[in-house]
């Protein structure tokens, strides 16, 4: 008995959904894509000998529960995109193939005039054929908009449907689509789950609004593909590939080179009774261990005493010695400051004491006040002013 087709496009968009979420290398992720990718195949298969989908059919003619049958060549498209490759003629096969389903896809949006004109004229303009980067940004962001305003339609309908809302972090584009297959208990033939016209109408609603955001996101996928291709076909060829065993020998020897680099207790029997045999051998490969060292015993005490010290040099006085020792050299400047500027100066300070009179001291001052004043005006006599102006006289 064969599977029915809600039942294996379910399972189908299942394996699709783990498989985005898992990584591409591995082989368990590549053995569930092929059994996908077989599962998909089957179903695009049964689809045509079943004849669901006919050019001569209006949309309307279309059931709401065949709909989501138009998804699958999409749906095929993305899982081949998960294929491991390891040269670049196969991702070109792959590439090739993914465009030859995308486009299926489209021609048959086209054909049953699912998506309306204006959405067309807006998809079908290609943001790298514009040279403007104003226009080019203006275009994606009018793109962008109208991706979101149908995600938000489609999340209403899928509320208004009693669905629980997607969560972005854990479902995929493949658990939206199967959402919109008919459950278990509907398949089953259950009355109390039968689809009213109203639940068929948002159904339907739905389908054809995730069919229209499938189609813009293949027309921005397609001119992704273009690029990746235009890229492989100016890349340089790919080296030829070993054999397995070639690759696992040189692995082994590249294996064994390393080990015998950084290993450098070799076996004892080699080094002599003493453990002090010769320390290369011919090639220049280090055959035992060794400490370089001067041949001075006492210089290897000093740099045995060093092993734990500081690194860097310790001060041997303190801040205030070193200020005193500058201040006795005389390199550091007393005086100064506002205190300087009231002080009296030692003439103004001689004339001061020599006005005191009565004391010893004043007639002392007045004696030095009198040799000073004497001692200037002999200086200015035999000194007059301009004496020494010898290069502007005047």
């Amino acid at each position: 008995m064969s599977v029915p087709l809600a039942v294996l496009f379910t399972q189908s968009l299942s394996s699709a959904s783990k498989v985005s979420n898992l990584p591409t290398v591995d082989d368990y992720t590549q053995e569930l894509i092929q059994s996908t990718l077989k599962d998909i195949l089957t179903l695009s298969s049964r689809i045509a000998g079943l004849s669901l989908f006919s050019p001569n059919e209006m949309l309307e003619d279309i059931s709401t529960s065949d709909l989501v049958y138009l998804l699958v060549p999409y749906v095929l498209a993305e899982v081949r995109g998960r294929v491991r490759t390891m040269e670049h003629g196969e991702r070109i096969l792959v590439l090739k193939q993914m465009q030859k389903d995308l486009k299926t896809f489209l021609s048959c949006l086209d054909n049953y005039e699912i998506v309306p004109q204006d959405e067309r004229r807006l998809y079908d303009r290609r943001a790298s054929a514009i040279a403007d980067p104003a226009k080019r940004r203006e275009l994606k962001i009018k793109q962008y908009q109208k991706e979101k305003d149908l995600k938000a339609r489609i999340e209403s309908l899928r509320k208004r449907r009693r669905k629980t809302p997607l969560l972005d972090d854990v479902a995929t584009d493949f658990d939206l689509i199967a959402s919109l297959l008919p459950s278990e208990s509907m398949r089953s033939g259950d009355e109390e789950d039968d689809i009213d016209s109203e639940t068929e109408d948002i159904l339907r609603q739905a389908t054809l609004l995730l069919l229209r955001l499938k189609y813009a996101q293949t027309q921005s996928q397609l001119e992704n593909l273009e690029q990746e291709l235009e890229l492989l076909a100016q890349a340089p060829p790919s080296p030829p590939r070993p054999s397995y065993q070639e690759a696992d020998d040189r692995r082994t020897k590249i294996r064994k080179n390393d080990n015998d680099m950084w290993k450098l207790d070799a076996p004892q029997s080699s080094l002599g009774a003493d453990g002090k045999g010769p320390l290369l051998d011919s090639s220049g490969k280090v055959l035992r261990p060794f400490t370089i060292l001067p041949s001075n015993a006492a210089e290897r005490a000093r740099l045995q005493q060093q092993v734990f010290g500081p690194g860097h040099r310790l001060p041997t006085m303190s801040i205030d010695e070193y200020l005193q020792i500058e201040k006795e050299r005389g390199n550091i400047i007393t005086g100064g400051g506002p205190a300087s500027e009231t002080a009296l100066t030692s003439s103004e300070q001689l004339s001061l004491d020599a006005e005191m009179d009565g004391t010893l001291d004043s007639e002392e001052k007045s004696e030095t006040k009198r040799l000073k004043d004497e001692n200037w005006a002999r200086f200015t006599d035999e000194n007059p002013r301009g004496a020494g102006n010898t290069m502007n006289r005047g």
